[in-house]
């Protein structure tokens, strides 16, 4: 009888075009008349478009005050935002005057490859060519962090969706996904909040492969076009960091090996391939691209470590901020509602920033209860239900079984480039995103099930609607957002290359924001270890001015020096300022506060 309604309808609808010459032609142009706007309405109505609105929309709100005083205030602190401020400005820059100098950034100088000294949120140099200047940094850097909230909720979105969730499930798993407790202990870290593309690329993938935890494979959808997307938005995930990037490459290099082994398996069997030639090609090219990338900045970070052998870290640094088992049920200090909750249970922690790592207590309820109550098969609940506890596992690092081996410390010796990622609790992306699928298995089927429930329809919607509020309520931050420090005239007036004293701790990583106005080379920086040429300028300068240390900076090419007096208590360079320059042939001058020396 549907079908008949649906014919009849499209009978009626076709004849009233047909009576109405004007108004059939006018809705066949979608540049005129009713047409156009029916055209627009029905693009705004679409799925898609509504949850990137709903993405942007949260995140807005579940960032706040992020977006209220964007160009003075950075969320979180004044230490890592301000460098990754100078991370995508510096990017930016580099594609505008010279791309092939990229990753000599003008900072650390004389050094090389300083650009990859730390994650470099290479992906972003685009948003680096919007604005000049330190203000324009903080605005960016503001709005990319915004940004990477819409984008992991509207990719958990899709990926949910495509595994075969319905709406109200692919919300929730959003919103836990992208709004989790555990996240909000690294609002300093943009190249960890990063996570979009993970969960976007995986739905593409999926999608150009035809396949979803609730149908299978099906070979009819194939989408090739979807495939060679999925692996662009892999390579530009990865490009944002390898601290984050590295594991979905082994995740898909992994999926790669699986797929391959099912495929030969199949043809063995039956003697037919179950994917075609174009979908084939599809993942050639992509994964080509994709390999490129991956190689093009594994280069770097080896040139980075064979000029500077001390950057190599060793499982030191692994164990010190691996964490308790007791870590995946505590939420940070920035956590609304569970933050003052789990005070006690910070204090116990040595590293909490790294080891309060609660994905939601919602998302793990529901995730719970989708073991055993789930649209998705039995076989594929078992599947994700192993993949929460291997990838949880892992990320204890060495406090799995006393020792991490096996474990986490096992991939460090076994797989390249593991033995950087010190922080294993970060692997809670991976855990998190596995626990929201199962947890969108089990709305679903309650959705599903609803109308046999014979529940009124009000109540029916209020049950969906509530996970959705929980998960919500357990986003809401407390996030502080510091003043960004501004940069002193004198900077501005030095002539480059330049060194601002003190040179040490996160002082260093303000000259950087500071530096993006101009791009002069200075010899300041911050990352994971010492250059030895910035560890003989610090050393020398600190008895500065005097005739070693102005010969020596002359030497290596500085020809200006900034003092920050109300920087130096405390510091190797308490009492630079007052100390007399005769016989040095150098002249000081005076800034709003500051001194600026020339040493030329």
């Amino acid at each position: 009888m549907q079908a008949i309604r649906r014919r009849l309808l499209g009978s009626s609808s076709a004849d009233r075009r047909q009576t109405d010459p004007e108004q059939a032609e006018s809705a066949a142009q979608p540049g005129r008349g009713p047409g156009r706007w029916a055209a627009a309405g029905r693009l705004l109505r679409h799925e898609w478009v509504l949850a990137s609105f709903a993405g942007l929309a949260l995140a807005v709100l579940l960032t706040w005050p992020t977006l209220k005083q964007p160009w003075t205030t950075i969320p979180g602190d004044i230490g890592d935002p301000t460098l990754q401020a100078w991370q995508v400005a510096w990017g930016g820059h580099a594609l505008a005057t010279d791309p092939l100098r990229l990753w000599h950034s003008n900072t650390f100088f004389p050094e090389l490859y300083t650009f990859a000294y730390s994650d470099t949120l290479l992906g972003y140099a685009p948003a680096g060519l919007l604005g000049q200047g330190v203000e324009a940094a903080v605005f960016r850097y503001n709005l990319l962090y915004v940004l990477v909230f819409a984008l992991a909720f509207v990719g958990a979105y899709a990926l949910i969706r495509q595994l075969g969730g319905s709406r109200t499930a692919a919300a929730v798993a959003g919103v836990a996904w992208s709004f989790a407790p555990w996240r909000l202990a690294h609002s300093g870290h943009l190249n960890i909040l990063s996570i979009g593309g993970i969960a976007l690329c995986l739905a593409m993938l999926a999608r150009g492969h035809g396949w979803s935890l609730r149908h299978g494979h099906r070979p009819e959808l194939h989408r090739p076009g979807w495939v060679v997307a999925g692996w662009l938005v892999a390579a530009w995930q990865v490009s944002l960091g390898f601290g984050i990037g590295l594991p979905l490459v082994y995740f898909l290099a992994g999926t790669g090996l699986v797929v391959a082994a099912a495929v030969g398996w199949s043809r063995w069997r039956t003697g037919t391939w179950v994917l075609d030639r174009r979908v084939v090609l599809a993942n050639l090219a992509g994964g080509a691209v994709f390999g490129a990338v991956c190689l093009w900045l594994g280069t770097a970070l080896l040139r980075v470590v064979e000029l500077n052998p001390q950057a190599r870290r060793d499982l030191s640094w692994t164990e010190m901020f691996s964490p308790p088992l007791r870590g995946y049920f505590v939420a940070p200090a920035d956590s609304w509602l569970w933050g003052d909750y789990f005070q006690t249970a910070r204090a116990q922690l040595t590293w909490p920033p790294e080891m309060a790592l609660l994905p939601g207590v919602t998302l793990i309820v529901l995730a719970a209860v989708g073991l055993s109550y789930s649209v998705f098969r039995v076989r594929h609940r078992v599947l994700l239900g192993l993949g929460v506890l291997v990838s949880g596992a892992l990320g204890l690092g060495s406090t799995l079984a006393g020792d991490g081996d096996p474990g986490y410390l096992t991939l460090s010796r076994l797989l390249p480039g593991w033995d950087a990622l010190r922080t294993p609790g970060r692997l809670m992306i991976w855990t998190s995103l596995l626990l929201a699928i199962l947890a969108a298995g089990a709305i679903t089927e309650f959705g599903r099930q609803l109308p046999q429930l014979k529940w009124p329809r009000l109540a029916g919607r209020i049950v969906l609607l509530t996970p959705l509020l929980l998960v919500l309520v357990e986003g809401v931050n407390r996030t502080p957002h510091p003043t960004v420090p501004t940069a002193p005239a004198a900077v501005r007036a030095a002539t480059e290359p330049l060194l601002v004293l003190p040179s040490d701790g996160i002082a260093e990583l303000h000259v950087m924001l500071w530096s993006t106005d101009g791009y002069p080379r200075i010899a300041n920086g911050l990352a994971g270890f010492v250059p030895a040429s910035q560890q003989q300028i610090r050393t020398m300068s600190m008895s500065f001015p005097d005739p070693g240390s102005v010969a020596f900076l002359r030497q290596v090419g500085i020809r200006s020096v900034v003092v920050l007096p109300d920087q130096l208590a405390g510091t190797p360079w308490d009492g630079v300022a007052t100390r007399p320059l005769d016989g040095l042939g150098i002249t000081r001058e005076e800034i709003d506060g500051a001194f600026l020396y020339h040493l030329d």
